[in-house]
């Protein structure tokens, strides 16, 4: 398949930016079925943005382990069908398996 540049206009900016023929090609080598969205000022800025943003911080649930007993907290909201371990006895099981 020949590629050609291709002219594309930046979702976010509104610019028109080149599609060289060689990201062409780097994106038919990876698979990418779709062309790119934004310019490359736009995608730098959004990576840096994705980055260095804040961290949004992990809602955390307080647990009783269902070994040990012990209360510890969890990054998910546990269901009563499945038991919950903190860190130690949850390792044990993974080693056990």
């Amino acid at each position: 398949m020949a590629f050609q540049d291709k002219e594309l206009v930046c979702k976010d900016c509104g610019t028109t930016f080149i599609f060289t023929v060689g990201e062409q090609e780097f994106y038919a080598e990876k698979g990418f079925e779709n062309e790119p969205q934004r310019c490359r000022d736009c995608r730098n800025a959004r990576k840096t943005n994705r980055n260095s943003g804040e961290t949004r911080q992990r809602e955390m649930h307080t647990v009783v382990c269902a070994e040990c007993g012990v209360e510890t907290q969890v990054p998910f909201q546990p269901t009563s069908d499945r038991p919950v371990y903190c860190r130690d006895c949850y390792q044990n099981h993974r080693v056990s398996r």
